[in-house]
């Protein structure tokens, strides 16, 4: 795919619940950290980071909170993940090669249908299962 965005794609969670961890004090003193609000919940982050030779890189994202009421996504679903690559292609303005790994929400049947539907403007690339020779410095120091 000729002038394409090559775009790196992913996902984060965190949890809002604060850790609990014990500390040294004087003897016979328990530290106590005080911690306001209940805490429930997470936070969950999927980017995209967008590489163009001759642009400025971008970065595309999508949040999602999730308080833990009824019926609430606890992160995102395929539509979600369909919807940032629909939004990245409308920012960008032209094709795309997207890259991201194996989650099991990346290779559901919907998402698949997707892809097919939209190879005017969209190659998808699933990085391999395990890879450490990807992730290893070489011997001689270069990447």
């Amino acid at each position: 795919m000729n002038n394409a965005w090559v775009v790196f794609e992913d996902e984060a969670g965190q949890s809002m619940t604060p850790p609990r961890a014990r500390t040294w004090g004087r003897l016979g003193v328990t530290p106590v950290v005080r911690v306001r609000g209940r805490g429930s919940g997470r936070v969950s982050m999927a980017g995209m980071t967008c590489y163009k030779p001759g642009e400025r890189s971008r970065l595309i994202y999508a949040v999602r909170e999730y308080r833990g009421r009824k019926d609430e996504p606890k992160g995102f679903g395929w539509k979600d993940y369909r919807d940032l690559i629909v939004r990245a292609h409308t920012q960008l303005g032209g094709p795309i090669v997207l890259v991201w790994d194996n989650l099991r929400m990346h290779l559901v049947a919907p998402l698949r249908k997707f892809f097919a539907a939209n190879t005017a403007w969209l190659t998808v690339f699933q990085l391999p299962t395990y890879a450490p020779d990807l992730n290893r410095r070489r011997a001689s120091g270069r990447w």
